[in-house]
């Protein structure tokens, strides 16, 4: 019972959280404060109330629609806030309540934000690379007053930020499929994790990248002579280092 109950408090602060990401992921394309103005219909400027603000059950009490002027609210809202929310109970059930969790809930939730945001507007705000790299670096700091990482640490993860970012740099400067914001969210996701993971990270990317671009060409979503973005790719495969990398580099290892 006790732990159905943290799970339900889990998902209910991913949902929370989910419902401030819709306002990261509207705003900040559009240089916009994510504090000012307060929440308001788009379309009859109503701020508004904390009862319009509940997560996904406030979108589907008032049926999809503005409770001033009726005008239709995207359904992108209720399902980031979802997915946010079972994101946040994947992450504690594979890590518990722990800084681990903390760190990566938070991480997780910045590749939802950035995930959409790619894809909408095909750029990746450097404000929101910069601060994966700090929370990484922050966590880190944390386990080196714990006691739990040293010096060696700092080299390792200083590795994965150079294998990660110089990769893509690498790619952008031969090829120039790849922008400025793809190099530098690998950089600072290659920080996150190391020399090791970040090998897997980048695999899965062009993995996932590849079947996804061939599905998006089939379903005629995409023409080949369209852009791409690459950052959800990236965010894809991170999620799937984040919950495998160790486990699927101790396979591969097993392996050899």
């Amino acid at each position: 019972m006790e732990n159905t109950l943290t799970i339900i408090f889990i998902f209910i602060l991913g949902t929370l959280i989910g419902s401030f990401l819709n306002v990261v992921i509207f705003r900040i394309p559009k240089g916009e404060s994510i504090s000012f103005p307060p929440s308001h219909c788009q379309n009859c400027k109503t701020r508004l109330t904390v009862l319009d603000l509940i997560p996904i059950i406030s979108y589907l009490y008032l049926r999809g629609k503005c409770r001033t002027c009726g005008e239709k609210v995207s359904v992108q809202y209720p399902i980031i806030e979802g997915i946010t929310g079972l994101v946040f109970i994947f992450t504690y059930l594979n890590f518990g309540v722990s800084f681990a969790f903390l760190e990566y809930a938070i991480i997780l939730s910045l590749l939802v934000a950035i995930f959409v945001i790619d894809y909408k507007h095909y750029i990746i705000p450097d404000g929101m690379n910069l601060l994966i790299f700090l929370v990484a670096l922050g966590f880190l700091m944390v386990g080196f007053f714990m006691g739990d990482h040293g010096l060696s640490d700092l080299l390792y993860r200083f590795y994965g930020l150079i294998l990660g970012g110089g990769f893509f740099l690498l790619i952008a400067i031969i090829t120039g499929a790849m922008g400025g914001g793809d190099i530098k969210i690998m950089a600072a996701l290659g920080f996150l994790f190391g020399f090791s993971q970040t090998l897997v990270l980048i695999f899965f990317s062009f993995i996932i990248g590849g079947l996804m671009s061939g599905l998006l060409l089939v379903l005629k979503l995409k023409k080949r002579k369209d852009h791409i973005p690459f950052g959800p790719f990236i965010c894809l495969a991170a999620f799937i280092t984040i919950f495998w990398g160790e486990d699927l580099i101790r396979w591969y290892t097993n392996l050899l």
